[in-house]
């Protein structure tokens, strides 16, 4: 089975592709630019690294070691050939072959939709407004200043009770990003807090990760789960498994879990699932025409079914890819891929190849994606790292170095390379940041006229 075949002419295919995470960057980098003009829509001008949002919430990083400028990138890889178009998509008109955003709109002959996941609250869409997520940079970092802020008010509380009620923490989802969260507070009550807040006592700072399943770390083997649950322990990290969240009352600093039992939580922490990243889609051209509430193509999860060779289902000239596809025809993985980075490079990849194959008139070498697993892999805090390879197992000291170095590599610039390992380095030794600063953005001036680039999450790429 090939893809359909396209007749190329004299003007090169006009190749739009929505996000400018690990998929869809990846596809940019190998697409062949002498046969098409591409432009890259992103709601931010920056391409973030996901897995290390966390040590940005925990003050272990600073967000400028994660993320990278996407014009810069683009510029080091094609010379200033591919068009970068920040702003927020709204609307994809597939009868029309045109992408809408506040600021414009965009023509396309190809689509590639990229955009990855945003946060899933299960029916609950008021914890949008109270709960803190990780989905994002900017989210990370307003995470980090609130824990920061709970952490200075405590230390001039007057009463144990006063100090309790402000340092409750409750991280909901014992997935890799719940583990990787708990476990880096825990750090910080275990290591920070005596040495930089003398006046809190541990005791008064609860950390508790609540996860549905019977383990945490479901998606990876019973060892990895156990080694997780041993760490965080040791990090003093109240564990509650088999347990789902009812209700979060912050105006009480409440959580109610279905059992009807309640935790204390000044600081509700929301890692416990994903969907994909919604999109007003236009079945027909013109204005006035009825938009499809939920296209058929959109599956569990509101991803993207697509064929396997990423192919949009029932569109012509559409692909998705990453976070926020489903790729049918892979018997290893009936019900989608996992929602992994390793998923989106290789999806990334294999489309551009295909789409390169095509254009040179090579039909032959177009190929279905398939998927190779690499393995997983969490850390929970210093030391203490888990990682399933295909045929290997293994944790603590040696799965930790692991996890640094892949993550190391996988960071998009030399200078955000070299700054992440110093302070990993310097951490390490002595558990000090230059991190744990309070800086709050100002609010004024309030300009309107930019909020089309910057209002709600930014797509969070594929992670």
């Amino acid at each position: 089975m090939s893809l359909p075949d396209n007749e190329f002419g004299t003007r090169r295919k006009r190749v739009v592709v929505i996000g400018g995470g690990f998929a869809g960057l990846n596809f940019v980098k190998r697409l062949d630019l002498s046969a098409f003009d591409v432009t890259l829509v992103d709601r931010n001008n920056y391409h973030s690294f996901p897995p290390l949002f966390y040590q940005v919430a925990s003050s272990g990083l600073d967000p400028a070691s994660i993320c990278f400028p996407l014009r810069r990138e683009l510029r080091k890889r094609h010379g200033g050939r591919v068009r970068f178009s920040m702003g927020a998509v709204e609307e994809i008109d597939t009868a029309g072959r045109r992408v809408v955003t506040p600021l414009e709109v965009i023509p396309y002959d190809i689509l590639v939709v990229a955009a990855g996941t945003t946060n899933n609250f299960f029916n609950m869409p008021e914890l949008a407004d109270s709960v803190y997520t990780m989905k994002s940079t900017s989210e990370a970092l307003r995470c980090r200043n609130d824990i920061l802020a709970l952490l200075e008010r405590a230390s001039i509380a007057p009463t144990s009770d006063e100090r309790r009620r402000l340092l409750d923490f409750v991280v909901i989802g014992g997935g890799p990003t719940g583990v990787e969260i708990a476990g880096a507070i825990g750090e910080m009550k275990r290591y920070v807090l005596p040495r930089e807040y003398p006046l809190i006592s541990q005791d008064e700072m609860s950390i508790t990760i609540v996860e549905g399943s019977d383990r945490l770390l479901r998606t990876m083997s019973e060892d990895a789960s156990a080694a997780a649950r041993k760490s965080l322990e040791s990090l003093m990290v109240n564990i509650r498994l088999g347990a789902n969240m009812k209700e979060y009352l912050p105006d009480r600093n409440r959580v109610v879990l279905a059992d009807g039992s309640v935790l204390p939580a000044s600081m509700v922490i929301w890692t416990a699932g994903v969907t994909a990243t919604p999109f007003r889609w236009m079945s027909d051209a013109g204005e006035g025409k009825p938009t499809v509430a939920v296209p058929p193509f959109v599956g569990h999860g509101g991803r993207l079914k697509t064929d396997a060779y990423c192919r949009v289902e029932g569109l012509e000239d559409v692909y998705a890819l990453g976070d926020i596809a489903i790729v049918s025809g892979d018997p290893a993985f009936p019900t989608g891929h996992p929602q992994l980075a390793q998923v989106a490079l290789q999806q990334g990849k294999r489309l551009a190849a295909n789409l390169n194959a095509l254009t040179a008139g090579k039909a032959s070498r177009v190929r279905a994606f398939s998927y190779n697993d690499k393995g997983s892999m969490a850390t929970v805090g210093r030391n203490r790292a888990v990682v399933d390879l295909k045929h290997f197992r293994f944790h603590g000291f040696p799965a930790w170095m692991v996890w640094m170095f892949i993550h190391l590599i996988s960071i998009l610039g030399m200078r955000n390379k070299i700054t992440v390992l110093v302070n990993w380095i310097w951490a390490y030794f002595n558990y000090s940041t230059s991190l744990r600063l309070l800086i709050q953005p100002s609010r004024q001036p309030d300009n309107n006229d930019l909020g089309a680039f910057s209002e709600g999450e930014e797509s969070a790429g594929d992670s």
